[in-house]
């Protein structure tokens, strides 16, 4: 196993890339991974965490919003890797405003870190997927389907980035690249550490869910795995969506039904 997984200094990504080792050691393969972040304290501690497991691990600090470090990435992984069979796309911003008060500065990162940053990663990886038939997965989000104030620019640029992951599973399946997009819920991360560490908060999030389950890094990370795998050999340009059930609470979130009555 070969792949670049970005966002990797913690939460879904440094899972990924701890489903990937274990994905490797059932195969008896060696398991190599470029971890991207912008974080390098994180990313360090990371890279010796999984090296402690037996990862081969190269680490590339960079900032996404800039267009020429998707390029670069590549260049490392395949200069380190002689090759790379999976895009693992995780980095984002959450971009936390209302419409009408962002700046076109706030919108213009948030797109190139969470959408155009994965058209780069993928179109410099392109030749090296095309070769090993692999595979490209993104990290999107609910809300990416569902409107979710103030996060507009946040959704808006993660339903872009879907339609982007579909129209690369079209153009690029005939090359035998499988496209795919995972939409996490609510999960325990870095990012909602404020959150889910306030037991009050933690346990209205839980009592929400159909399954009485706040998500962790796992739960997202066993599905990204899934869609790199060979199991998933047919499965091109979906999006999955992985929050436990939650998006189908509408109607008794609206007052509409006890759901938990039988």
């Amino acid at each position: 196993m070969k792949a670049i997984i970005t966002g990797a200094a913690g939460g879904i990504g440094y899972a990924v890339a701890e489903k990937f080792y274990q994905q490797a050691q059932a195969k008896g393969e060696k398991c190599q991974l470029m971890l991207v972040d912008i974080n390098a304290q994180a990313l360090n501690d990371a890279a010796a965490k999984l090296g402690q497991l037996g990862v081969e691990t190269q680490c590339f600090v960079g900032d996404l919003s800039d267009p020429a470090v998707p390029e670069s990435i590549v260049a490392a992984t395949e200069k380190a890797f002689k090759g790379l069979d999976a895009l693992v796309s995780n980095a984002g911003i959450i971009g936390r405003a209302f419409l009408v008060d962002m700046s076109v500065e706030q919108f213009d990162q948030t797109f190139a870190i969470n959408t155009r940053a994965t058209w780069l990663l993928a179109k410099a990886a392109y030749p090296l997927l095309k070769e090993s038939r692999g595979a490209i997965v993104a990290t999107a989000s609910v809300s990416a389907v569902h409107p979710t104030p103030p996060l507009g620019m946040y959704s808006s640029s993660k339903a872009a980035l879907l339609m982007l992951m579909r129209q690369m599973s079209v153009e690029w399946g005939p090359d035998g690249i499988r496209c795919n997009c995972v939409s996490p819920g609510s999960t325990h991360t870095g990012m909602t550490d404020s959150r889910y560490s306030d037991p009050a908060l933690r346990e209205e999030a839980r009592k929400k869910n159909p399954l009485h389950m706040v998500a962790q890094p796992e739960h997202q990370a066993s599905v990204i795995a899934f869609l790199v795998s060979q199991e998933a050999a047919y499965v091109n340009g979906e999006n999955i969506i992985v929050d436990g059930g939650l998006q189908n609470m509408l109607m008794p979130a609206s007052g509409m039904g006890d759901p938990w009555s039988r």
